[in-house]
């Protein structure tokens, strides 16, 4: 498959319609193992002003100095104490601002997907979630500060869906600003995370 990569402009836009954009573009990752890709069917935005659930809404820390650097870049964080969370720096460099990937349809290397995922999984639930899709892709806290742009990891263009078939609600698994209608999904795809 010939990719065509995003360009940092892209990303450059206000964070909540970059997160709305990325539905249907394509997450892709040529690791030593093989090659993983999907198509972007859940996202949620997270922006540095009014909003206690984003990771720079107190400031610039050593966890997320990534979200404060250049757009197009991968902000990579362990939550939990057992999996990964993908998110995209968006915005000018200093905003502090990221869009979280938080579900995938497969598109390619099925096999290599149901590997890392440690058991026999079902399609549907390969990349169904943030943690889910970092273990199945391949993405860990090395490719945090990664550039976006370019290979092995990038985002790559793909088909945006009609307007009538992007859902909005709240964020999910967040304590603060569940209110805040930041969450984007394509809807009745059997691959969103709810």
């Amino acid at each position: 498959m010939t990719y065509q990569i995003l360009n940092e402009r892209f990303f450059l836009c206000d964070t909540v319609e970059v997160a709305r954009k990325l539905l249907g573009a394509v997450l892709v990752h040529f690791s030593p193992e093989g090659l993983t890709s999907g198509i972007i069917v859940e996202t949620e935005a997270y922006l540095s002003r009014d909003d206690p659930a984003c990771h720079a809404a107190r400031g610039k820390t050593k966890r997320n100095a990534v979200m404060f650097g250049p757009p197009a870049r991968a902000y990579v964080y362990f939550i939990y104490g057992n999996h990964y969370c993908f998110n995209v720096v968006t915005g000018r460099e200093g905003a502090g601002e990221a869009v979280l990937i938080r579900a995938l349809e497969p598109l390619e290397g099925l096999d290599l997907m149901q590997k890392r995922r440690g058991e026999r999984q079902k399609k549907n639930n390969l990349t169904s979630g943030p943690g889910k899709l970092c273990q199945a892709m391949g993405i860990s806290i090395r490719h945090n500060g990664s550039s976006l742009l370019e290979y092995p990891l990038f985002l790559a263009a793909g088909t945006a869906p009609e307007d009538s078939l992007i859902g909005v609600s709240g964020r999910i698994g967040i304590n603060q600003g569940q209110d805040k209608q930041l969450r984007f999904f394509i809807r009745k795809n059997p691959f969103v995370s709810r």
